[in-house]
């Protein structure tokens, strides 16, 4: 069964089939995201910035509170990049100890700016290194649709969590109309490479804003990232979305104490 059958509401593997413009199969898939996600580093968060209207960070930080963070809660962050949500869960928790942040590319964690105290650690949502029910809360900012397999990512998230700890995963997700779809298209794979030539330092800057406006187009809906989510034991699952395009997922682990005291 591929990612894009008719039966929506069953778990999925991949987010996407393999975009053969930029990769042959999913096995290069990595590879290339590691590479270019390395190269363009430098310049990562002045062009998310120009593309946000420098409105990301007070978007990551409600998006965050809404999904259930608080203060000295212990966060995990996944695919932490350059630290644009981690850096808003530091401000939240009220303690940069209290995060940690993992990612496959080392160069986007050197070009971070998080406050001092918090941790970076290479690493894989399908295989993250720390021990079962160990976070209070998970993050994730628009890295779903590099993972290659989220059923085995979402059961990893399930596992480090502690007994009600909770889950935020911030994607942008393709508008249902056809002029919404047409608009931000044209924004994300016209206007912000176009800008991104102009104002970057990197070539392959320009490469990766297409590429994102892409893997959106080509990603499974929602619904079925709420299947899987669910398939991993997850609960409590929902989806809240902002001007029709900027979907957070939230999820809790669940609580057998929680369970069998309301079961009496």
């Amino acid at each position: 069964m591929t990612p894009f059958s008719n039966h929506d509401l069953l778990p999925v593997k991949a987010p996407h089939l393999p975009l053969t413009e930029y990769y042959q199969t999913e096995q290069e898939r990595q590879a290339y995201l590691k590479k270019i996600f390395d190269d363009t580093a430098p310049d990562y968060d002045r062009i998310e910035r120009l593309m946000a209207f420098n409105t990301g960070s007070s978007y990551r930080r409600h998006a965050l509170v809404r999904a259930g963070l608080q203060a000295n809660m212990k966060v995990l962050d996944v695919g932490v990049g350059t630290g644009l949500v981690a850096a808003q869960a530091c401000i939240l928790t009220g303690d940069p100890s209290c995060v940690i942040g993992v990612d496959p590319s080392t160069g986007m964690m050197a070009a971070s700016n998080v406050p001092e105290g918090m941790v970076l650690m290479e690493g894989r949502a399908e295989a993250l290194p720390f021990p079962d029910n160990h976070f209070d809360f998970l993050s994730m900012g628009y890295a779903l649709r590099h993972i290659s397999d989220l059923s085995v990512a979402f059961a990893e998230f399930e596992r480090v969590l502690k007994p009600g700890g909770r889950l935020c995963i911030l994607e942008m997700t393709k508008p249902q109309s056809s002029i919404g779809t047409w608009m931000l298209k044209t924004y994300m794979r016209g206007v912000i490479p176009l800008l991104t030539r102009i104002v970057s330092k990197q070539k392959t800057s320009e490469t990766i804003w297409r590429y994102f406006w892409d893997s959106i187009e080509a990603c499974v809906p929602p619904e079925r990232v709420m299947a899987t989510l669910r398939s991993a034991g997850l609960v409590q699952v929902k989806r809240h979305v902002e001007i029709g395009i900027f979907s957070e997922y939230q999820a809790v682990k669940a609580d057998p104490k929680i369970a069998n005291s309301s079961a009496i």
